[in-house]
Formats: structure tokens, sequence, C-alpha cells
């Protein structure tokens, strides 16, 4: 009997364990008070530690915030721990708030600076996230999320924005002779001293140089333009109006706006990293500075309703800073769906493998390899028992597989890694190594791509691609992209099954499709290979669907092309085999 008291008693007491809530209110609480009920409640997330499995945060209020929300949550599958945003306003403030030195692919423009976060997950299993109708709104350059070594997280709800947005805006409202008067966003704060324009932020200040965008809020074209600064000057005539004067055109023209940023690249809006698993749903960004959602050397991804466009009650045209969607090195499979991407300042979506150079063939089974690109560096490539291949630099061909056996981080741009097999004579300084073991299968759909300054969709990848039921519009650039390279940003790799079908492509940059790897020679070989493009339609202007480069068995079938004169006018091939065909139709508007 006193065993089974006994044990009766230790269910119980696991069972409280596992229910255990924690309360957060930022208005009326206090953090010396308990924690454990609603009245009682903590004011900042400062005092809690490891969650353990069946734990529950409930934060009952937006308020301010001037330390990072920093979770380290170990729950189950049966008991998940779950954190609850009430709905609200949340700020955080970058002046006293977690830091850490990050390197992030293709924004290493500063990479020993520390970088502010605002939600922060460290090596946490199985945490449920809820926020809907809760915004995050930042003060100050930050990474919105950051998620690090962790496994089943999923986050649903939230939104998203910035106090001060790092892309400043304008509206010409008028332009006369030498002069054009621009009505400048309530956002964008800004000083004007001696002619010049200083853009000014929270913690930052920006005098712009030539780099711009210009938005057609009439028709949704957004596009790039260089702005001549040096022979602009800036007046003040009253609150938010200024005339800017010029003695030769500059390009400005009434009802359109006038975007303009700092590209140092120097963070990113939500970091995930070395994460597996990862589910974000109903997610809203209204604006994101830096790389967008950046996703590096995670493994199995599911992105569902995630919305990018301004807040519809700001008035603003810009949510990205530079892409949406950026995947690099990443594993498993990857999952875009129900997406709505928009307002961009460069691509929607961006998978790819990473080319590290070799510089070194040493005797035996080591090789000595380094990141190339000078904005990419400083995380880890590799790992033990990772399948790679030998790429040719000019062909981008593969020379040669191997495995990984072992890993040296010579500094944060080189490594020496062990083989477990001999290298091949055929492989030189200067050609590639990729890391097949982080390439992932990618399946796109149900997704809306829109005002977007560059390409809608890149991909490479050696797994199965699935492009399907999406609505691209107004891409300056190509609205897919197919590319690799092993002598510019070192992004790999090469396509073996992509499969584009059932998509509506409307008046995007063109060629629509471009499948254009930068190899420099061609052999009997092709980079690229079986492509399907199926039952999609098109609405042309300038005459071109598709071209593709060094490419093999290529099926086009059963599309509809508006605004051709001939389904051959619009498809172009060089150094491409196995080209079929069929079935298209041609309409006229």
């Amino acid at each position: 009997m006193k065993k089974l008291i006994s044990i009766t008693m230790l269910l119980f007491s696991l069972s409280s364990y596992c229910q255990r809530i924690y309360y957060i209110n930022p208005e009326t609480g206090n953090d010396e008070n308990k924690g454990t009920a609603s009245t009682q409640a903590w004011k900042s997330f400062k005092r809690l530690e490891t969650l353990g499995p069946g734990t529950t945060v409930e934060v009952l209020a937006g308020g301010a915030f001037d330390q990072s929300m920093v979770i380290k949550a170990h729950g189950t599958q049966q008991s998940p721990v779950k954190i609850r945003f009430a709905p609200g306003n949340y700020h955080f403030y970058s002046d006293h708030i977690e830091k850490r030195q990050l390197h992030i692919s293709n924004t290493n423009d500063r990479p020993y600076e520390p970088k502010a976060i605002a939600l922060l997950f460290d090596s946490c299993r199985y945490v449920q996230v809820e926020g809907t109708g809760a915004k995050v709104i930042l003060h100050g350059k930050m990474i919105e999320t950051f998620v690090n070594h962790c496994d089943h997280i999923n986050i649903s709800g939230l939104s998203f924005d910035y106090n001060r947005p790092t892309v400043s805006e304008l509206q010409i409202t008028n332009v006369g002779e030498g002069y054009a008067d621009a009505l400048i966003h309530p956002d964008s704060k800004y000083s004007i001293s001696d002619s010049i324009i200083t853009w000014i932020g929270d913690g930052w200040q920006y005098q712009p140089d030539g780099y711009w965008q210009v938005l057609n809020p009439l028709i949704d074209d957004l596009s790039r333009m260089n702005m001549p600064m040096e022979a602009l000057r800036f007046v003040q005539l009253k609150d938010r109006a200024v005339r800017i004067y010029f003695k030769k055109e500059a390009g400005f023209k009434k009802g359109l706006v006038y975007q303009n940023r700092d590209v140092t690249r120097d963070c990113a809006a939500f970091f995930m990293q070395y994460s597996k698993n990862i589910q974000l749903d109903n997610i809203r960004l209204y604006f994101m500075h830096g790389m967008g959602v950046v996703s590096q050397y995670c493994e199995n991804i599911r992105m569902n309703r995630v919305v990018v466009k301004p807040d519809a009650q700001s008035g603003r045209t810009c949510a990205a800073w530079a892409d949406i969607l950026h995947f690099a090195g990443c594993s498993g499979k990857i999952e875009v769906a129900n997406a709505y991407l928009s307002a961009a300042n460069d691509d929607a979506i961006n998978v790819h493998g990473i080319h590290l150079q070799i510089t070194d063939i040493q005797h035996g089974n080591k090789i000595k390899v380094q990141f190339a690109h000078g904005q990419t560096f400083g995380f880890d490539a590799f790992a033990a028992n990772d399948s790679i291949a030998f790429i040719g630099r000019e062909s981008l061909l593969e020379i040669q597989d191997n495995q990984v056996q072992a890993v040296e981080k010579i500094n944060d741009k080189e490594f020496l890694l062990t083989l477990s097999g001999p290298i091949s004579s055929d492989v030189k300084p200067g050609d590639a190594v990729e890391n097949v073991s982080a390439t992932p299968e990618v399946w796109i759909h149900h997704t809306t791509i829109n005002r977007i300054p560059t390409r809608g969709i890149l991909t490479t990848t050696r797994r199965k691609i699935l492009i399907e039921n999406n609505r691209f519009e107004n891409t300056r650039m190509s609205g897919i992209f197919i590319n690799d390279d092993a002598s510019g940003w070192f992004e790999s790799g090469m396509v073996k099954d992509l499969t584009i079908r059932k998509n509506e492509f409307h008046h995007c940059g063109e060629p629509v499709i471009s499948v254009h790897p930068e190899n420099t020679v061609s052999g009997n070989t092709a980079v690229h290979s079986n492509i399907k493009v199926s039952g999609n339609t098109f609405w042309l202007h300038d005459n071109r669907l598709l071209e593709a480069k060094s490419t093999s068995n290529i099926k086009i079938t059963g599309n509809i092309v508006y605004n051709a004169s001939s389904i051959d006018s619009v498809l172009k091939f060089v150094d491409c085999s196995g080209v079929s065909v069929s079935g298209n139709r041609l309409q006229r508007k």
C-alpha cells in the first residue's frame, strides 16, 4: 500500500510539473513575483530558465522590453513547451538587448559586429509559439527571431514590423523645370543640412548614395535605378514636404514612390541555423531589415501562410530590405505554401548550396578549401560523414564524389577536409567542393509573388524541385531563375529534376524562365537536366518565354502563351539536348 501511495504521489508530482504555467505582464508585473499566477506575473522574460516538458508561458499583454526573450526549452512530442502571446504590440529596443556575433550567408559585410536579437530560441526542442493578434515592433536594427540548434519549433500567428524601417520612402507630388517636389513618408525620419538629406533611424543614420528603387503604384512596377545624388539639392518646404533641385534630369516622375537604403549587409530578419523540423505558420512580416528570412544549414522547413507586405495602415511600399526567403546549405525538404511575398529590394525566394573553392590538395586524402565570396563565410559548411562532390570551376560538372571523414576549421574562411577516399588527379586548385548532404528537396506552391525588382524564385539543388500553382506578378527580372556558379556568388548546384507546372506568369521580366548556369566551357554533358514546364499560363510583353543553356532533357508541353507570334520564337536553347516542345497554345488578349 505504501508503495502504491508513493507511486501515486510521484505521478501527481510529475503531472503538476508538466502543467507548470508562468505568467508575464509588462504592464503590471514585477520580476520579484513568483510568476506562477496571473496576479503574480513577472514583468520581463529574464526570470525564465530552462523550460521542461508541458510548461506554458503566458504573455498577458503587450508592452515595452529592453531585453530579449531568450528561450531554452526541452519539450517532448507528447508534452511540448508552449509560449502564448496575447494580442497587442510588443516593442523591443536594441540598446540593452541580447547580442551575438553571427555569420549569415550572403550577409557578412560586418561579420564581427554583434547582432541584436528580439526572440531567441537556443538549443530548444518541441516548442510551440502562438501569437495571433500579437505584433512585435523593433526599435533599432535587430534579428526579429533567431532559431539556433533547435528541433521541432513551430511559430504561428505573430506579426513583425519596424518602428522606423531601414528603407526610406518619398513620393513625388510635382515636377517642374529643374526641380521636383516630394512628400517624405512619416515613418522616414530625416534632416536636411547644407542641401544634403540624411535619413535618421533608431540608432543609425545614413546619407543616401545612388542606389534607389522606384515604384509605380498604379501598375505595381518596381525597379532599381541609379540616382545622381551628387547633383541633387534638398530644401525643406514644410512638414515632410521637400523640394529637390537638379541641373540634369534625375528621373523623377509625379506619383512615383522612391525607396532608398544603406546597402551594407549587416543583419537578417529571421535567422535559423543548424536546426531541423521548423514550421512558420500564419506569420506576417510588415518590414524586415537585412537578408529577410535566412535558413542556413537547416533540415526540413515548412513555411505556410507567410505574408510579406507593408501593413495596409502604414502607407509604406517596402517590406523587405533585400531577399524575402533565403535558404543556404539546407537539407531534407523545404516547403513554401500559401504565401504572399512582395515589396522587396531583391529576390523573393532563393534556394542554393555553397561552393567552397579548393586552394590546396595535399598528399593522400586531404584537401584545403575556402569560402570564396566576401559576404558568405564563418559558419560550419561540413561535418563528418557528409557526402561531397568535386565540381569543375569552368564546366560546373561533377569530377568525383567523396565523403568527409574529418573537418578541421583553420579560420573563419578555411577548412582542412580529411576524406574517406583518394582524390582524383583531375581535381585541381580553383575547382569547387559542394556538400551534397546539404541539398534539399523543394516544393513551392499556391504562393503569390509580386512587386519584386529582381527574380521571383531562384533554386539550384540536385534534389527534386516542384514549383506549382503559383502566381508571379511584375517581377522585374525572370520569374524563375536556375543558375549555378563557382566563380561569382559561388551558389551551387546542378538541377536534376525540376517541374514547373500550373503557374501563372503575369508580365514578368524576360525570359520568364531562365536556365543559365555560369559554365565557361561546354562538353558532351549538360550542367542541368530533366526540366519539365507544363500547364502554365504566360502573359508576355517582350516575346521571350524561356531561355536555357547547357541543359539536357527539357520538356515544354501544354502551356498557354499570350502575346507571342509563335512558340518557337519565344524559346531559345544554347548547348542543349533532348528538347521536346508540344501541345502549347497561343492566345491573344
